[in-house]
C-alpha cells in the first residue's frame, strides 16, 4: 500500500465589523496666544458634545484609535501637538505655537478622538 497524506477538509468564512467610536471635545482660547509658546489644555477644560464640561481624555488604544487637532475648523499638522490622556490635572493636549504664529481670542479648538472596537465572526463549514 502507497503511504498517502491525510488532510481535513474544513471551509470557514470570517466576518469582521470595525466599529468605531468618535468624542470630540470643544475649548474656546482666551486670549490671544503668541509664539513661540505651548497652549496647554488641562482636560476639565474641554466641553464634550453634549455642552457639559469633559473630566477625562480618553486613552488611545494602540493601533485602534487616534486623534485630531482642529484650529478655527482646519486641521492641523500632528507634530504641534501632544495629546496625554487621563482626568482633570493629569489629561491635557498641548499645542506648540511656532515663533511668528499666533491664535487668536475666541478661537475655537476642537480635539477628535477615534477609537476602533474590531469583532470577528468565524463559521465553520464542513
Amino acid at each position: 500500500m502507497a503511504l498517502e497524506i491525510m488532510k481535513i477538509v474544513v471551509g470557514a468564512s470570517t466576518v469582521t465589523d470595525v466599529v468605531p467610536t468618535a468624542t470630540r471635545l470643544f475649548y474656546q482660547v482666551p486670549a490671544l496666544t503668541t509664539g513661540p509658546t505651548t497652549l496647554s489644555i488641562d482636560a476639565a477644560d474641554f466641553l464634550q458634545d453634549d455642552g457639559n464640561a469633559a473630566t477625562t481624555l480618553p486613552t488611545l488604544d494602540a493601533n485602534n484609535s487616534y486623534y485630531n487637532v482642529f484650529i478655527n475648523g482646519v486641521l492641523q499638522m500632528s507634530g504641534l501637538s501632544v495629546y496625554t490622556p487621563g482626568a482633570t490635572g493629569v489629561g491635557s493636549l498641548a499645542i506648540t505655537v511656532p515663533t511668528g504664529e499666533s491664535i487668536s481670542e475666541d478661537t475655537v479648538v476642537v480635539l477628535e478622538i477615534v477609537s476602533y472596537a474590531p469583532t470577528s465572526t468565524t463559521t465553520i463549514t464542513g
